[in-house]
C-alpha cells in the first residue's frame, strides 16, 4: 500500500540565504554553490532538468548533464536531431533546474540556448571515453526503434570499424549548447516552508538586479 503522500514533508534547517550573502554576479554565486556540492560528494552533482517548449507552447523536460559553465553561461551536449535538439531549433528559450536536496538547495535558470562552436564540440566529443563516442554514433536519439538489438549491432559494427582508433570523428548531428541566462534564482530551504529565494535578473546594461522573493 502506498504511503499517505499528502503527509510527506521535510523541515529544512541546514542554512539560510540573504541578499547580503550572495555575489553580485549569479555565475559567481553558482560557482560557490557548485563547489559546495562537489565538496559534499553528492551523486551526479551536475544533473539538471532541461525544459524546452514548442513554438505553440507545449513544454517538455528531461534530465541532462552540465558539462561546463563560465561567466557566459551553462554548457551541455546532445544529438541535434533529438527531440530537444529539434525543439531548440524552433524555440531556443529554455529553463534549467538543479536540485541538491541533500543541501536543501535548488537553482532555477531561464535563458536562451545557442550552439557552441563546432571546434569546441569536437574537442569535447573526442575527450569522451571511446564507448561514449561510439554510442553517440550508434543511437538515433529520440526516434522509435523496434528493439535494442539494432543498437547493439550498430555498436559492434562501429567497434570493429574503429578497432585501432581511440578517437572518432564527431558526428555533424552532435554538439553543444550554451544557455545564456537572463534570470537565475537560488533557493535555500528553511523551516516552516519560509524558504529563502534570491533572484537575479539581467538588466539592459548587462548588470544583475538582485531581489528577494516570497517563498
Amino acid at each position: 500500500m502506498l504511503p499517505n503522500i499528502k503527509n510527506l514533508r521535510q523541515d529544512y534547517k541546514l542554512a539560510s540565504l540573504d541578499s547580503t550573502d550572495v555575489a553580485a554576479n549569479p555565475l559567481l554565486q553558482f560557482k560557490k554553490w557548485f563547489q559546495e556540492v562537489l565538496d559534499a560528494q553528492l551523486l551526479e552533482p551536475n544533473a539538471m532538468t532541461l525544459a524546452t517548449a514548442t513554438t505553440d507552447g507545449k513544454p517538455t523536460t528531461r534530465v541532462v548533464l552540465l558539462k561546463g559553465f563560465d561567466e557566459n553561461g551553462f554548457i551541455f551536449y546532445t544529438n541535434y536531431n533529438s527531440r530537444k535538439g529539434i525543439a531548440l531549433e524552433a524555440n531556443p528559450y529554455v529553463a534549467l533546474n538543479f536540485s541538491w536536496l541533500e543541501l536543501e538547495r535548488q537553482v532555477r535558470i531561464e535563458g536562451k540556448a545557442n550552439k557552441i562552436s563546432a571546434e569546441a564540440s569536437t574537442a569535447y566529443f573526442q575527450s569522451r571515453p571511446k564507448g561514449s563516442q561510439i554510442g553517440a554514433w550508434a543511437s538515433p536519439q529520440s526516434t522509435v526503434i523496434p528493439n535494442r538489438v539494432i543498437l547493439e549491432e550498430k555498436v559492434q559494427q562501429l567497434t570493429k570499424t574503429y578497432a585501432d582508433k581511440e578517437i572518432l570523428p564527431r558526428p555533424e548531428h552532435w554538439g553543444g549548447y550554451i544557455v545564456l541566462p537572463t534570470l537565475i534564482e537560488f533557493w535555500q530551504g528553511r523551516t516552516s516552508r519560509l524558504h529563502d529565494r534570491i533572484q537575479y535578473t539581467l538588466q539592459t546594461d548587462e548588470s544583475w538586479k538582485i531581489e528577494r522573493l516570497a517563498p
